[in-house]
């Protein structure tokens, strides 16, 4: 079993010493589904990080052991 989930790496700080406004940050995971194969979970990461832009923060779809 795999969980697939999305989160962001970086999140807002405009304080002096970070470049662009952004911090280095691991968001919180969003479950978007859980599938039997790795090959499935692969398939659906690759198929989301297809179709939505990463934007700003780096949002992208990911993979782990249920």
């Amino acid at each position: 079993m795999y969980k697939v989930f999305t989160r962001t790496w970086w999140k807002k700080n405009t304080s002096d010493g970070w470049p662009n406004g952004l911090e280095p940050h691991m968001g919180r995971r969003r479950i978007l589904t859980t599938v039997h194969s790795e090959e499935e979970a692969r398939r659906i990461c690759k198929q989301w990080n297809a179709e939505n832009p990463e934007g700003l923060l780096s949002r992208r779809a990911e993979y782990m052991d249920a």
